[in-house]
C-alpha cells in the first residue's frame, strides 16, 4: 500500500508471488523455507477446521436448550377485546421464554365454553408441546375454562393439578385452594390451567415448566 502525494488517495499495489517473498525473506537471512511455510499453511487450516466444528457445536448447544414450541390461552372478557390492562399474557410468555420455551402466540379469548375449546384445539392441531391458559379457573357461572378443557384431555394429569394447588397454598395464596384448574395430555400436547393473577401464574409456572420438561423429554424419546 502506497500513498500519492499528489492526489492523497491510498493505493494499494498488488502483492508479489509467494516465491518471490520466501526469496527476500531468504536473502536477508531469516531462514524462512518453502517447508516453513507449508507447515504454517496446514497449521492454520487445523485452526479454521476447529473454529468451524466449536460454531457447530454451539449451534447444537443453543438447539438443545429450546424445551419445545408453547402457546398461551388468555381467558378473559376484557382481554378478549384488548382492554386488559394487567399484561398477563406478555408474564406467562416472558416466563416460558425464560424457561426454554419458543412462544408461538397468545391469545386472549372470551370466558366462553366454547371459544377456549376452539383455541386450545388449535394449539394441539397445531402440535405445540405445552398449551398454558390463564384464567376462568374459579367459581363464578363464567369460569368454564376446567370444563372446557376436560373435553380435550386424552389422559389427566391430577399431579400437576395438585401441585399447581400446592405450590399457591405454600406462597401463602389461600385462594389456590379453589382453583378448579386441570392438566392432562391432548395427544403429545401438554394442556395447564392457571389462575389469573400475577402471583398465581408465576408460582404455577415455577411448579410446572420443570415438569414439563420432563414430560417433552420423555414424549421425545419414543
Amino acid at each position: 500500500m502506497t500513498l500519492d502525494k499528489s492526489s492523497t488517495i491510498l493505493r494499494i499495489l498488488p502483492q508479489p508471488p509467494a516465491a518471490d517473498i520466501l526469496d527476500e525473506l531468504g536473502s536477508v537471512g531469516l531462514g524462512v523455507s518453502s517447508q516453513d511455510v507449508a507447515d504454517a499453511d496446514r497449521a492454520a487450516e487445523r485452526l479454521a477446521a476447529g473454529s468451524r466444528q466449536d460454531d457447530r457445536m454451539t449451534s447444537v448447544s443453543l438447539e438443545s436448550n429450546d424445551l419445545g414450541r408453547a402457546l398461551v390461552v388468555v381467558v378473559d372478557d376484557r382481554a378478549a377485546h384488548g382492554e386488559d390492562q394487567t399484561l398477563i399474557g406478555p408474564l406467562v410468555g416472558e416466563l416460558l421464554t425464560e424457561a426454554g420455551f419458543h412462544v408461538d402466540a397468545t391469545i386472549a379469548v372470551s370466558a366462553d365454553e366454547v371459544e377456549i375449546r376452539n383455541a386450545l384445539n388449535t394449539a394441539v392441531i397445531g402440535g405445540v408441546d405445552l398449551v398454558i391458559s390463564v384464567g376462568g379457573v374459579g367459581v363464578r357461572p363464567r369460569d368454564v375454562t376446567p370444563e372446557a378443557t376436560a373435553g380435550l384431555l386424552d389422559r389427566s394429569l391430577p399431579g400437576i393439578e395438585e401441585a399447581v394447588r400446592s405450590s399457591g397454598l405454600a406462597a401463602g395464596a389461600s385462594d389456590a385452594g379453589l382453583s378448579r384448574g386441570v392438566a392432562g395430555m391432548s395427544g403429545q400436547t401438554l394442556v395447564v390451567n392457571l389462575a389469573s393473577s400475577r402471583a398465581a401464574v408465576r408460582d404455577g409456572m415455577a411448579t410446572v415448566t420443570p415438569l414439563a420438561e420432563r414430560i417433552i423429554s420423555s414424549l421425545t424419546e419414543l
